[in-house]
C-alpha cells in the first residue's frame, strides 16, 4: 500500500488542491487533510481510489514538465577571456563543479573542476585564460524539451544548457532534475521565472 506521505507529495507535485481530491474520492476536505497528516487510517479501497485518481492526473501532467520547469534560470557563466585564477575564484565561491563559458554572449564551451585543476597544476596554468583550457560545451535544449528526457543526457554530461533562440536562459544539473522530478520546489509551464 502506498504510504500516506507519498500520496500527499504526489498530490502537491501535480498541483491538485486538497478539496479537488476530496471531491473526486467522495470525502470531505477535513477527512482528506486528517488522512494526509496520518490522523486517520483510510481503508484499502479509499487508498486505491486516491492512487487511481493521482495516476490519471500524472498521465496528463507528466508530459508537460519541461526543461524550463526544472532549470536554474540564473546560470553562472565565465568569460572565455577570464584569467584562470578568476575562474577558480568564481567556482570556489559558488561551489560550482562546472560552468558554461561565454564569448560575446554565445556559449563556446565549458569549464569543469577537473579541467581547471589540470590547468592550474601546469607550469603555465596560472597565467592562462579560460579559452585556452575550456572543454566542449554541454548539450543545449529548448525550454520546452521534456524533463524526463533530460535524465538520459545527464547520465553522460554534468549539465544541460537551456537556450532560447541561441540565448542561454538556464542550466539543468542532476540535482536540479532530481529536485524538479520529485516536486520540490518546481515551477510549472506558464509560471514566470523569478
Amino acid at each position: 500500500m502506498e504510504s500516506l506521505s507519498e500520496i500527499r507529495k504526489r498530490r502537491l507535485s501535480l498541483g491538485i488542491p486538497l478539496g479537488q481530491l476530496a471531491r473526486a474520492v467522495g470525502r470531505s476536505d477535513a477527512t482528506m487533510s486528517r488522512i494526509e497528516r496520518g490522523q486517520i487510517r483510510p481503508s484499502y479501497e479509499l487508498v486505491q481510489r486516491i492512487v487511481s485518481y493521482l495516476e490519471q492526473h500524472e498521465g496528463v501532467a507528466s508530459p508537460h514538465l519541461t526543461a524550463a520547469d526544472v532549470m536554474n534560470p540564473s546560470p553562472v557563466t565565465i568569460s572565455a577571456n577570464a584569467a584562470l585564477a578568476q575562474a577558480a575564484q568564481v567556482m570556489e565561491q559558488g561551489a560550482y563543479s562546472q560552468v558554461p563559458v561565454l564569448e560575446e554572449g554565445r556559449v563556446t564551451g565549458s569549464l569543469s573542476e577537473a579541467g581547471l585543476l589540470r590547468a592550474l597544476g601546469s607550469s603555465t596554468g596560472r597565467r592562462g585564460r579560460v579559452r585556452d583550457v575550456q572543454e566542449a560545451s554541454y548539450p543545449q535544449v529548448d525550454p520546452a524539451f521534456p524533463a524526463d528526457l533530460l535524465a538520459q543526457l545527464l547520465t553522460r554530461y554534468p549539465a544541460v544548457l537551456v537556450a532560447q533562440r541561441g540565448e542561454l536562459v538556464g542550466i539543468v544539473t542532476k540535482t536540479d532534475l532530481i529536485r524538479g522530478l520529485r516536486g520540490t520546489p518546481l515551477r510549472r509551464s506558464g509560471d514566470r521565472a523569478p
